[in-house]
C-alpha cells in the first residue's frame, strides 16, 4: 500500500471522528455557540472532502492490484462523510423536516456526486499527464536548440581551421616554388 495513501487515510479517520464528535455536541447547543460549532464541523468536512480527492488521485496513480483495494475503501470513506454531511444538514436545519427533506432530495444525488467525483479525478489525472507530457516536450525542444547552437559552433570551428589549413598549404605551395626556382638557378 501506498504510504502517501496511508498517511491521507490517517488524516482523514482523525477528521472524520473529530466530525462525529463535534455533531453529536452540536445538536445539544443553540444560538451563537451552535452556529460557531457548524462552522467548524464545516470546515472539517470540507477538509475531509480534500482528503478524500489526494486519497483517490493517489489511489488511482498505483498499479491495478492494490488500487481495487484502496478503492473500496475509498467508496467506504465517502460513504461515511455523505454520512456526517446529512448529520450536519440535519443539525444545522431549522426543524426536522427541512433536514428530512433536503435529506431525501440528497439521497438519489449522492450516486451522481460520486460518478462526478470520479470523473473529476480522472479529468484531474489526464490534465497532470497533459502537463508533465508539455514539460518533457519543452525540455527536449530547450535541448534541441542547444544542440543545434552547438553543432552550428562546431561547424564555424571546423571552417576557420580549414580556412587555416588552405592558407597554410598556399604558404607552403609558395615556399616551395620559391625554394625549386632557387635551386633550378643554382644549378644553371
Amino acid at each position: 500500500m501506498s504510504e502517501v495513501f496511508e498517511g491521507y487515510e490517517r488524516q482523514y479517520c482523525e477528521v472524520s471522528a473529530s466530525l462525529s464528535r463535534k455533531c453529536t455536541a452540536a445538536s445539544a447547543l443553540d444560538g451563537e455557540k451552535k452556529r460557531q460549532r457548524l462552522s467548524e464541523i464545516q470546515s472539517g468536512v470540507e477538509e475531509a472532502e480534500s482528503l478524500i480527492r489526494k486519497m483517490d488521485l493517489e489511489a488511482r496513480s498505483l498499479q491495478p492490484s492494490v488500487k481495487a483495494g484502496l478503492l473500496a475503501k475509498l467508496r467506504e470513506y465517502k460513504s461515511d462523510l455523505n454520512n456526517l454531511k446529512s448529520e450536519l444538514k440535519r443539525i444545522s436545519a431549522p426543524n426536522a423536516r427541512q433536514a428530512t427533506r433536503e435529506e431525501l432530495l440528497e439521497s438519489g444525488m449522492a450516486d451522481t456526486l460520486v460518478a462526478s467525483t470520479d470523473q473529476r479525478g480522472r479529468l484531474m489525472m489526464t490534465t497532470e499527464r497533459l502537463n508533465q507530457s508539455t514539460d518533457r516536450i519543452k525540455e527536449s525542444r530547450r535541448t534541441m536548440f542547444e544542440t543545434e547552437e552547438l553543432g552550428v559552433s562546431i561547424l564555424q570551428d571546423l571552417h576557420q581551421q580549414r580556412q587555416s589549413l588552405l592558407h597554410a598549404h598556399t604558404t607552403v605551395d609558395h615556399l616551395n616554388i620559391g625554394i625549386w626556382h632557387r635551386i633550378l638557378l643554382f644549378r644553371f
